[in-house]
């Protein structure tokens, strides 16, 4: 009777500890293999090993072995007939002297022989075939009993439920990876999309093509420089292409305009930013600020800018942005009736309507994103492609740059700054 009760709380032991193994461990071959090995331990088994079903290759793939031999195959096949007997058997030992019958034991006779496995418990747990437990002889070479049979299966148990979770993490991971690349190909596609229409937007003015694109750019630059998240990055970007969108409706004779236009040709130019936030409001934008960065890029922080004559807390954050990234570029490029100014100049003039015209926060982050690819800490030359290696590398030009960053002020009276 004593010897009963320290079998079954030896038992319990190796139950108590087989489920603390599963719950706890991360790394699946290392909680199979200790499994395997509390399992042996607990009714002093010789030799035993624990597969792992396959249900696209019909295999038993070993996953843990002890004692079973460099001959004992690695995957064993299983055939239609072998799973149907394994389901309606259930999770209980079959003895390999009495299973002859079915293909699999008939097929690996001489190696279950060879490693002397007495015992295969199939692996179900929700009417789902997950693996197998094979087991050699007893070190005291008797029988297994009931009582054993039944320590196995409900060792085994807790080994078929640690496949299955690792089975359905496996296909969670699988499953996330696929609909991470189904968002990434949607995202490059939407990104693609808008650069196309960027571009496309651009023709109709044969004098700044490539302007969409470029703000496109700035704007971005300016963002990662700000710190904003690489979902935020990638909105600011958008709204930089599709900024001019309003453009479409515009005369093309005003936007090719070789001089100065008019009074009457500038109030329906200046339309263009209603225009482009009426278009793009409707769409369902990944981004919500898109459309809001049309209509206001041309809003000054002193209430002088268009269409609304907005002060600076009133403008969107991002319409800040994209209104520095679209001077910035109209200063640096080539127009029909102008030549595109000098680098220092161009710093110099922002630093001037810092608190102005431009948010002193916004043009402290593009003199910094300039200022880092001047002196070497940013490798991906990302301005001189836009600008020209000659333009970026005029003499003195990271000099003028700090003196112009040294000399803007944080923030203007009129930005509002707002405080978590």
């Amino acid at each position: 009777m004593a010897e009963e009760k320290a079998k079954l709380v030896h038992t319990f032991g190796a139950l108590a500890e087989l489920g603390q193994e599963i719950s706890n461990k991360q790394n699946f071959q290392e909680t199979v293999r200790t499994s395997l090995h509390l399992l042996l331990g607990s009714l002093a088994i010789m030799r035993g090993g624990v597969a792992r079903f396959s249900r696209y290759s019909h295999e038993l793939n070993l996953v843990a072995a002890r004692g079973l031999g460099d001959e004992f195959p690695f995957s064993l096949s299983l055939c239609y007939e072998d799973e149907r007997q394994f389901l309606s058997c259930g999770m209980y030992p079959i003895e390999n002297s009495q299973a002859k019958v079915l293909p699999f034991f008939q097929i690996y006779d001489n190696s279950f022989e060879q490693a002397k496995i007495e015992l295969v418990v199939p692996l179900v747990v929700r009417d789902e075939l997950l693996g197998a437990v094979f087991l050699g002889e007893k070190a005291s070479g008797e029988r297994y009993s009931s009582y054993d049979r039944d320590i196995i299966c409900a060792m085994s148990r807790h080994i078929g439920v640690a496949i299955a979770q690792r089975n359905m993490m496996a296909e969670l991971e699988r499953r996330a990876e696929e609909n991470r690349k189904l968002y990434e190909n949607l995202r490059m596609t939407y990104t693609d999309t808008v650069k196309a229409f960027a571009a496309a937007i651009d023709r109709k003015d044969k004098y700044t093509e490539g302007h969409s694109v470029r703000v496109g750019k700035y704007t971005e630059y300016i963002a990662e420089e700000l710190g904003w998240s690489e979902d935020e990055v990638e909105g600011a970007a958008v709204a930089g292409y599709l900024h001019d969108v309003g453009k479409i409706t515009v005369e093309r004779k005003i936007i090719n305009a070789p001089y100065r236009i008019n009074a009457k040709e500038s109030i329906e130019l200046n339309k263009h930013p209603g225009v482009g936030y009426e278009i793009l409001k409707p769409i369902h934008h990944p981004y919500a600020d898109v459309p809001l960065a049309a209509k206001y890029h041309h809003e000054r922080l002193d209430g002088r800018g268009y269409p609304d004559g907005l002060y600076d807390r009133e403008i969107p954050f991002i319409a800040k942005i994209v209104n520095l990234a679209d001077s910035f570029d109209a200063m640096t490029t080539d127009r029909p009736y102008k030549r595109r100014r000098p680098a220092a100049d161009v710093f110099e003039d922002l630093q001037r309507n810092a608190g102005k015209q431009f948010a002193p926060e916004i043009v402290n982050a593009l003199f910094r994103s300039l200022l880092k690819e001047l002196q070497g800490e940013s490798k991906e030359k990302r301005f001189r492609k836009l600008l020209g290696r000659e333009y970026m590398e005029a003499e003195g030009l990271a000099s003028t740059l700090r003196t112009a960053l040294n000399g803007t002020s944080p923030t203007s009276p009129l930005t509002f700054v707002a405080f978590d």
